[in-house]
């Protein structure tokens, strides 16, 4: 058994290797799976097993990265970074951005230069918090101690975005959650910019009732990704928006709450603070 886990180990990291070279002529699954010697049904299976995505959104995460650093640090326009991606269309290199960078091309260049993001602090039962929101719903909540860090950090997730202060309903909407319960969850809308994978563990946080647990291997487990626990837990790391996407109901599998972006101490009371609701309501 451990012989064919090494063996599946080293093909994986022969097709990871394979792909990192060849991305930018977008190689199919039947290529790589030929390049390290297994059938293409096999290749899949056993590398999204061991890296928790498919080939083809390896592939993508790394076109994406390339096209980013293109249009960002070396100024090449639209039909440039086409050009040097491998892509067969700019359609393709726009509908790429929207599903993984939640915004086209020409916003991601422009660090959010057309995006109004309003923002504004309220207080919860757990300290103050920045909430902020796009037309289209919360892109951004979290804890925070000084508010000029605070908005510094959401600047550094939109560096040219128009930040206003203000709050509006969707704002308003999203911060009844604090003192109603989760029931009202559906209504709001939430405005997230990540990775197919990364939305697929933020979805699947929102489905963990108020006042239970889950660990990082069952929430692999939910998404059929059994061996991706790191994956998952790095997802869940990248969550940007606290406690409405609920990242503080996931603890290790031997029972300890383990880390929290805003606090392990926090963590602990947030728990807390939501068994004794559970309790109340029985």
């Amino acid at each position: 058994m451990n012989n064919q886990k090494n063996l599946d180990f080293k093909r994986i990291c022969e097709a990871i290797g394979y792909i990192r070279e060849n991305f930018r002529s977008q190689p199919d699954l039947d290529l790589v799976a030929k390049a390290i010697h297994l059938s293409p049904y096999h290749f899949h299976r056993i590398f999204s097993e061991w890296v928790g995505i498919s080939p083809k959104k390896f592939t993508q995460y790394l076109t994406i990265s390339y096209a980013k650093n293109l249009l960002k640090n070396e100024g090449l326009n639209l039909f440039e970074t086409l050009d040097k991606t491998g892509l067969s269309s700019t359609s393709r290199l726009h509908d790429l951005f929207i599903s993984i960078e939640g915004m086209t091309p020409s916003t991601y260049r422009n660090g959010g230069k057309n995006l109004t993001i309003n923002y504004s602090f309220s207080n919860t039962p757990f300290g103050e918090v920045i909430i902020a929101s796009t037309d289209k719903g919360i892109c951004y909540t979290a804890f925070q101690e000084h508010q000029a860090h605070s908005i510094a950090q959401l600047q550094l997730q939109f560096p040219n975005a128009h930040l206003k202060n203000q709050i509006d309903n969707i704002q308003q909407n999203a911060l009844s959650i604090f003192n109603d319960d989760w029931t009202n969850l559906p209504s709001i809308k939430l405005h997230l910019k990540g990775t197919p994978f990364q939305l697929q563990v933020w979805q699947s946080l929102l489905k963990i009732p108020q006042g239970k647990l889950s660990t990082y291997g069952q929430i692999a487990a939910n998404l059929n990704r059994k061996n991706a626990s790191r994956a998952v837990g790095n997802a869940i790391g990248s969550n940007p928006v606290a406690f409405l996407i609920p990242c503080h109901r996931v603890i290790q599998s031997n029972g300890t709450y383990g880390g929290y972006k805003w606090g392990s101490n926090l963590k602990s009371a947030i728990i807390g603070w939501e068994a004794s609701k559970n309790e109340n309501t029985y």
